[in-house]
């Protein structure tokens, strides 16, 4: 059988398909953070019957669990190698790995809330040269000297005025949108209490949402400091709820971050998987305790009370939405009881407290799709639809006890798909 015969038909460029004659899109979705995020552009093309639209899982250390996903929305990926040799009019990503191979203008957007962490790869910096978070290094937006996306897509206008610093070729291609997931948190945050009667809660309980990004810094990290804490030192009537980057997961496998929260069996604790949507578990919080990571900022647009962890200050962009937060939000000590803590950061949170946080993520609220949509039919040479963006709702969260960890760790294999 020839090499051709052995094609996809979304690679054979239409020669088998039946709707013939439309723009092709390359989704490339490299970890399980960036479908998320991708989701809610490719979901702007439902509908239009003038554009196809292709996946593929480029290999990445967190890339996990990436295909398990895709096929769970009905999308069958194409292998990259095969991705790679054929041609499309656009292709998305959030991540900068192979896209300067595609044949194909590339449209760049974030993963996360605004530019916390620091370039990590020291050695990719010339001597003296400044670090800059991914999305602004010239690292990530040039290669070979020439910068590989079409249009990189910020979530706030201040990230021009930081661009303009950190790699001013990439300025006649970036553009604002706003970030999904501010737009919809603000949206959904009147529906806390129907997010906390689907999770199970009763009258009267409290929900402490623990949130960690990934990395030897995050709380997981560390979540043999804060543990005994979250075991220890609650009392009846709290509830805890684990949201741990899906990086956690796809570095170390569902089975091993289960295995070393075996601790936790019967005593409560759900973690939630990570396909699982988050923003309803924010919603519904009463405290949030979290890291550096992104969803600690965005915990700042619900009614919860933060409290952070200690994180590594010399790894996190100065202005960044982290680094606000860190300069706002209490620090929990393993010295006092957790649960006098937590009610202190609640009695002394002072109104607008977070206020310079939310708005550092993004400076168009409530205006992503639409803006997002019209970039992306613009650099197809496409009108947009005739119709306004429509944006599905959060979905209802599962309750918290499908979630928790039993003691004999029956429900793994159901958890998994094993």
């Amino acid at each position: 059988m020839s090499a051709a015969t052995t094609k996809t038909a979304l690679i054979e460029e239409g020669h088998w398909l039946t709707v013939r004659d439309c723009k092709r899109v390359l989704v490339l979705v490299h970890t399980m953070t960036f479908a998320q995020r991708l989701k809610e552009v490719f979901n702007l093309l439902e509908g239009d019957l003038r554009i196809q639209v292709v996946f593929t899982a480029p290999p990445h250390a967190f890339g996990n669990g990436v295909t398990h996903y895709l096929r769970s929305l009905g999308i069958t990926p194409v292998p990259w190698e095969e991705a790679l040799r054929a041609d499309f009019d656009l292709a998305l990503t959030a991540g900068s790995r192979g896209v300067h191979e595609l044949r194909a203008p590339v449209v760049r957007i974030s993963h996360g809330a605004g530019h916390n962490k620091l370039l990590t790869d020291r050695s990719l910096l010339a001597p003296g040269e400044t670090r800059w978070p991914g999305m602004l290094s010239r690292q990530h937006l040039l290669h070979d000297g020439r910068v590989v996306p079409a249009a990189v897509v910020y979530a706030h206008e201040r990230s021009l005025k930081e661009l303009a610093r950190s790699c001013p070729e990439a300025l006649p291609v970036a553009r604002v949108a706003g970030d999904p997931c501010v737009d919809r948190i603000m949206a959904a945050v009147p529906n806390r209490q129907r997010y906390r009667d689907a999770l199970g809660m009763a009258a009267g309980e409290r929900l402490v949402v623990v949130s960690s990004t990934w990395g030897p810094a995050s709380a997981f990290g560390r979540i043999d400091a804060l543990l005994p804490q979250l075991l220890g030192q609650l009392p009846a009537g709290y509830r805890v709820a684990l949201l741990l980057h899906p990086n956690v997961f796809a570095g170390h496998g569902t089975w091993q971050v289960h295995s070393w929260l075996a601790g936790c069996g019967g005593r409560g604790v759900a973690v939630i998987p990570p396909e699982v949507d988050w923003q309803p578990l924010l919603i519904a919080a009463d405290w949030v305790i979290g890291d550096h990571g992104s969803l600690s900022a965005y915990g700042t647009l619900t009614d919860a009370t933060m409290l952070l962890t200690s994180g590594p200050q010399r790894e996190i962009a100065a202005y960044s939405p982290a680094a606000l937060l860190a300069a706002a939000a209490p620090v929990i000590s393993p010295l006092h009881p957790l649960d006098a803590q937590l009610q202190y950061a609640a009695r002394t949170r002072r109104h607008g407290q977070y206020e310079r946080v939310a708005a550092s993520l993004s400076s168009v609220p409530g205006r992503f799709h639409q803006r997002m949509r019209s970039i992306v039919y613009e650099l197809l040479g496409l009108g947009e639809p005739a119709r306004p963006v429509v944006v599905p709702p959060l979905p209802q969260p599962s309750p918290l006890a499908e979630w928790e960890l039993s003691v004999n760790q029956e429900w793994l294999g159901r958890a998994v798909g094993a």
